[in-house]
């Protein structure tokens, strides 16, 4: 029994352990998105990210943008009544370079293309509180995780270099080759106490770095029908990602057969070092349009579609031997359908030098409960935007945005992986986030 208590313990705290980014796309590419996420049909000085065919219909010249975000909020998750909560601060810059000429472009972008921030859970998650209704249920008590802190990133940096070209005042073409970066961090210790006893048990330690390099491409097509009326559509091809993991990593030291040197590795093996496994970024198609109600005014309409079950995450790793199952703890794969979102977006001039932005956008992520972890839990949004538009002069725009990202709520998948009678008093954990989002950019033209 002393066996069993020791590896459970452990093995609750180690399945917590690890943060990435739910379903890894962004579409925040640029500071204008958060005012206006119905991007994909409008032609502005942002359509060398969502709508690169529509640039021939820019002025003749030379572009230059420079954008930055901040990104605020937190991610939390509560059991028992308790909340465990990490603090996001993330910093999102992005660059951007074309030129237009009369039938044709050519555009640079450079910036993050998915992943999130840096998070921090100084004070355990939601997989260290259940702990004690997992021994109560064994008639077991004195066991603790205090102490134990993990930290995780996870960042896709993009770089896409393209061409334009336009078949007839109406009809234009983009093509591009884009080279993907991605890095995904975990790093942290855990703690296995005895209270009874007054003494740690055992420690573990992780700091693992998985990074990789894709390449993929990007098609676009836009559709000028009339001087009010723009119909657009682009498709990124899927990234194919092959991680590797280095670093460094110490199992725990329990005294108990079978289990001594069993560290993170055995439940998150892609971490483990020396580690390779397949995690791709989704193709993505998305269409859009916009209308010129008046002069003044134009709204548009986007859509983006995720094609999240013909990409690999984290397949090819096989998990470690841990003799869990015979305590009824399941091996939870995690599922993903394919994903989709949709965005109301609207501009407004106000005069030649101010306009008004305004959106809303709804997102299923198509991440299943099955996918969820202390850590990594792809939830529903709704995402409400708005923002100015400021061009002092003919050739120079300003703008400022602002959004808030309305997280449902989900329940986790813990009454599955605990579904043995001596897990009577197990309960399902609630997840939850929160994030608020502004940015600046500044275009030239010359």
């Amino acid at each position: 029994m002393k066996k069993r208590l020791g590896l459970l313990a452990l093995a609750t705290v180690l399945s917590s352990a690890t943060y990435a980014a739910s379903i890894d796309h962004i579409q925040t590419y640029t500071p204008e998105y958060l005012g206006n996420q119905a991007q994909n049909g409008m032609i502005n000085k942002a359509s060398a990210y969502y709508n690169p065919a529509g640039l021939v219909h820019l002025e003749n010249g030379t572009y230059v943008q420079l954008g930055g975000q901040l990104a605020l909020g937190h991610e939390k998750m509560t059991y028992g009544g308790k909340e465990y909560k990490a603090q996001l601060v993330q910093p999102i810059p992005n660059f951007a370079l074309y030129k237009v000429e009369d039938d044709s472009a050519l555009y640079w972008t450079f910036g993050a293309l998915g992943g999130g921030g840096d998070l921090k859970y100084k004070d355990g998650v939601a997989g260290t509180a259940v702990i004690p209704d997992i021994l109560a249920g064994i008639g077991l008590v004195g066991f603790s995780t205090d102490g134990s802190k993990v930290e995780g990133s996870n960042l896709y940096i993009q770089n896409t270099l393209g061409k334009v070209f336009k078949v007839d005042e109406k009809l234009s073409l983009s093509v591009a080759g884009r080279a993907i970066y991605g890095s995904r961090t975990l790093k942290g210790d855990i703690y296995v106490d005895s209270k009874l006893l007054k003494k740690e048990l055992g420690s573990a330690h992780m700091d693992s770095k998985r990074t990789a390099w894709g390449f993929g491409g990007q098609l676009g097509l836009n559709y000028k029908a009339s001087d009010r009326l723009n119909l657009a559509m682009r498709y990124d091809t899927r990234i194919k990602l092959n991680f590797k993991a280095h670093g460094s990593e110490k199992g725990i030291k329990l005294g108990i057969d079978g289990i001594d040197g069993l560290g993170f590795g055995a439940f998150y093996p892609e971490y483990s070092i020396g580690t390779k496994s397949r995690r791709d970024l989704p193709a993505i198609l998305a269409a859009g349009m916009s209308y010129k109600v008046t002069d003044d005014w134009t709204v548009a309409l986007s859509g983006n579609y995720y094609f999240n079950k013909d990409a690999k995450m984290d397949s090819g790793v096989k998990k470690g031997k841990s003799g869990l199952a015979a305590l009824g703890v399941k091996e939870i794969h995690p599922e993903y359908d394919n994903g989709w979102e949709l965005a109301l977006g609207t501009e407004y001039r106000l005069s030649p030098k101010w306009a008004v932005l305004g959106s809303i956008n709804y997102a299923d992520t198509g991440a299943k409960v099955t996918s969820y972890d202390d850590v990594e839990y792809g939830l529903n949004s709704v995402m409400l935007g708005t923002g100015l538009k400021y061009n002092p002069d003919e050739t120079t725009e300003w703008v400022f945005t602002v959004t808030h990202f309305i997280y449902d709520s989900q329940d986790g998948h813990y009454n599955q992986k605990y579904s043995s009678p001596i897990f009577k008093d197990v309960k399902n954990p609630e997840y939850s986030k929160s994030i608020t989002a502004m940015g600046v950019s500044y275009t030239k033209r010359f």
